[in-house]
């Protein structure tokens, strides 16, 4: 697995399955990465919320993925019992693993809709 979009794919279908290893292993060590949310973040902390969500979460389902060279643009829409959060994630593709993402959440509406996620 080498492609932007096979590698993007991967990355989106295991934190959907809630597959934290295969997660991990497509996340270069010293990837770098950034979000919305009020606390730093790294790999593992990243994981652990994607984990939280995909595990609170009635289904998630990808929007729109587009993949140009070695960046890939996904949307997500994380249902919850009581409402649906969107979500985007950015992502840099390097040597066949992740080594860039950053993540833009609507967080009025993750606060809501998923509440306890971020504590």
């Amino acid at each position: 697995m080498s492609g932007t979009a096979e590698v993007t794919a991967f990355y989106a279908q295991s934190w959907i399955h809630q597959d934290r290893g295969a997660v991990l292993r497509v996340i270069a060590p010293d990837a770098g990465i950034e979000w919305n949310l009020d606390q730093p973040v790294d790999d593992e902390e990243l994981v652990q919320v994607l984990h939280r969500m995909a595990a609170f979460a009635d289904s998630v389902e990808i929007v729109s993925t587009i993949c140009t060279g070695d960046r890939a643009a996904l949307v997500y829409d994380c249902a919850a019992p009581f409402g649906t959060v969107r979500m985007a994630e950015f992502l840099t593709v390097t040597d066949g693993l992740i080594s860039e993402i950053r993540q833009a959440y609507d967080v009025v509406a993750l606060r809501r809709y998923f509440p306890g996620l971020l504590d």
